[in-house]
């Protein structure tokens, strides 16, 4: 009987466990959650059409606002791509398999990582993504970014949205990163390059730790894809917690080949908030005080000394 007790005691653990078990494998499963080695989406005729018509969006400027935070890097052969281009390669001899994580406007798929914020606050004025269509030259077909920022983790309860929307297009600059996504057989593949995608955003938050939720759109059939933060030898960045949204189910963003915990590239800029002090009041030492007072004494037996003098 006290077996049987316990048991039915463990049973709720287990049945939990095995619900976040299904939640993984259903996102890993889900149709457009990741483009990988063995399921690559592959251009149409249309698309090729597409890829060959002008930028969607303007380039992102040269001339960069100051860093004020960046998730993490992506390039692991600098000048190992396409006409020595940098790649970003799945490195197959570990496990890995994807290429990218889907976050989709079409599908209703999403993204989501975390950054905080230190004491002072910052003011962010644009936020830069990294995603591709394959098939796409390295002209843009990006044309749309939408974001959320919440103080939690997106979707939990208790998380709040503190800025942004799932509907408003805050892309303003979208061009070609110099990056190729590629596997580590064939670095020199120019099928995937990467785009840098930067939204405008204008807001200033206190110290923190807050979370970027965002989706993207492009004029190509194959996603958006998100690449990961990408390490050479490495399976995922230390302390990875992204995550993604299925059709608005959230759950952990995990490498297809390995379940290794993934971290998405997102660069912050902005302005640090200006701190207005008032300026420091002068002070006269006790020091200064005692020298002042000598020379006066001093002054006025001089001039006594000359009066007797002259009396």
């Amino acid at each position: 009987m006290k077996l049987l007790s316990q048991r039915k005691q463990h049973r709720p653990l287990l049945a939990c466990a095995l619900a976040l078990c299904l939640v993984g494998v259903a996102h890993a499963a889900a149709p457009g959650s990741a483009e990988t080695v063995s399921n690559p989406v592959l251009p149409t005729p249309h698309d090729l059409q597409l890829a060959q018509a002008g930028p969607t969006m303007p380039a992102r400027p040269n001339a960069i606002q100051a860093i004020l935070y960046d998730n993490g890097p992506f390039v692991t052969h600098p000048g190992g791509g396409a006409s020595g281009a940098d790649a970003s390669a799945v490195e197959s001899s570990l496990g890995l398999t994807t290429f990218g994580f889907g976050h989709q406007v079409s599908s209703n798929n999403r993204v989501a990582d975390d950054f905080t914020v230190p004491a002072g606050g910052w003011i962010i004025n644009a936020i830069t993504f990294y995603a591709y269509q394959t098939g796409s030259t390295t002209t843009t077909t990006f044309d749309h970014v939408n974001l959320q920022i919440w103080d939690g983790v997106p979707g939990q309860l208790g998380s709040n949205i503190v800025w942004g929307d799932t509907s408003t297009n805050r892309l303003s600059a979208s061009s070609f990163s110099n990056v190729y996504r590629v596997l580590d057989t064939g670095l020199t593949d120019s099928n995937r390059p990467i785009m840098a995608n930067t939204v405008t955003v204008g807001t200033t938050l206190p110290a923190g730790t807050y979370w970027l939720d965002w989706q993207s759109g492009g004029t190509l059939a194959s996603g958006p894809w998100a690449i990961p933060v990408t390490i050479l030898g490495q399976t995922g960045k230390a302390g990875a917690n992204g995550m993604q949204s299925i059709a608005g189910t959230w759950g952990a963003l995990q490498e297809t080949g390995t379940s290794s915990a993934q971290d998405l590239p997102f660069i912050i800029e902005g302005d640090l908030p200006l701190v207005t002090t008032e300026p420091p009041r002068l002070v006269p030492s006790l020091s200064l005080l005692g020298g002042g007072l000598l020379v006066l004494l001093l002054g006025g037996i001089g001039v006594l000394l000359v009066r007797r003098q002259h009396a």
